[in-house]
């Protein structure tokens, strides 16, 4: 099966998301609402991301199941829905308020082993967003269990991370056994994406959390002294670290545990997984083993996430075992 219909409509949704995203953070986030922490404009562009890809994979795949982050259910009564709805005419002109409260509840499926469903997460890296730094809209298709198909909207991403002058805003995309690819949002000069060819790891980079509380940062750098990592590591939000290590920008990426009861969600990493692997990568748990996504809504049987270029996965694994224990 080619997907092309279906990987079609994914870059349609996603780039539709992803301009709204962009609309919302210029005008909704602001220094008073950084300063004050304000959760409101991530609250308006993840509903609202969440309505337009939903509405537009409902559109072409009426019957595809959807495993979505944010629930809608109180939203009917919450002053937000008002600024939602206002970002969202031009975009779903006609729907009420009813019908976009149901169409983003429309993202409550269970997921699971069977079956194929999508995944979304309509605003990835939620500090990244107020800080008006990176976040990604990220949307992957899943059948009986494995990923598929992925796609991920950054709108803050250039497409060189080291040249400033490339355009802001880039697409990454793949499908499985087709290779990755990477194109401007709402442009159409598509390159084909690898990783780096580093077989040392003492030549490679990192690229993790700009959070300490989403992977240790003291864990990082002691896996990084035993591999005699000198180059400083590249922090950005969300599932960008996924493109960044698809392009070869980094050749590790570390997601270490920060507690033992914390369960990663699947719409976390589906998409950014297989744009890696399809770019020539590898992603598995900090053991090493495979990321499961047929239990449900998250990756229960696995801690932690570690991506490499694949020619250092082994040696990578083994240092973070010695530090983890």
């Amino acid at each position: 099966m080619n997907y092309k219909s279906e990987l079609q409509t994914a870059i349609n949704a996603v780039e539709k998301a992803s301009a709204l995203c962009k609309a919302v953070q210029a005008n909704l986030v602001s220094e008073e609402s950084m300063q004050k922490k304000d959760k409101s404009p991530v609250t308006v562009a993840d509903f609202g991301a969440q309505a337009i890809v939903i509405h537009e994979l409902k559109k072409t795949f009426p019957n595809d199941p959807i495993v979505a982050e944010e629930d809608a259910k109180e939203l009917g009564s919450d002053p937000l829905l008002e600024r939602i709805m206002e970002h969202l005419d031009s975009h779903l002109p006609g729907l009420s308020e009813e019908e976009i409260v149901a169409t983003i509840n429309m993202g409550g499926h269970d997921g699971g082993k069977e079956g194929r469903f999508w995944t979304l997460d309509p605003i990835d890296g939620t500090k990244g967003f107020l800080r008006k730094q990176q976040y990604a809209v990220a949307l992957a298709l899943i059948e009986n269990g494995e990923v598929v198909l992925g796609v991920l909207g950054c709108p803050n991403l250039s497409t060189s991370l080291y040249n400033s002058n490339q355009n802001l805003g880039t697409l990454l995309y793949a499908v499985k056994g087709q290779g990755a690819f990477m194109k401007p949002i709402d442009g159409s000069d598509e390159i084909s994406v690898s990783v780096s060819g580093v077989e040392s790891t003492s030549k490679a980079n990192f690229c993790e959390s700009v959070e300490s509380g989403h992977s240790s940062h003291d864990a990082s750098a002691k896996i990084a002294e035993i591999l005699n990592v000198t180059a400083e590591p590249v922090r950005i939000d969300s599932q960008c670290k996924y493109g960044v290590l698809s392009r070869g920008e980094a050749s590790i990426y570390l997601r270490l545990p920060t507690r033992k009861d914390y369960e990663e969600k699947i719409w976390d990493h589906a998409a950014g997984f297989i744009v890696v692997k399809e770019a020539g990568g590898e992603v598995t748990d900090c053991i090493g083993d495979k990321l499961d996504f047929s239990l449900g809504r998250t990756l229960k049987n696995n801690k932690g996430i570690i991506g490499t270029n694949g020619k250092i996965h082994e040696e990578v694994i083994k240092a973070v075992k010695e530090v983890l224990n």
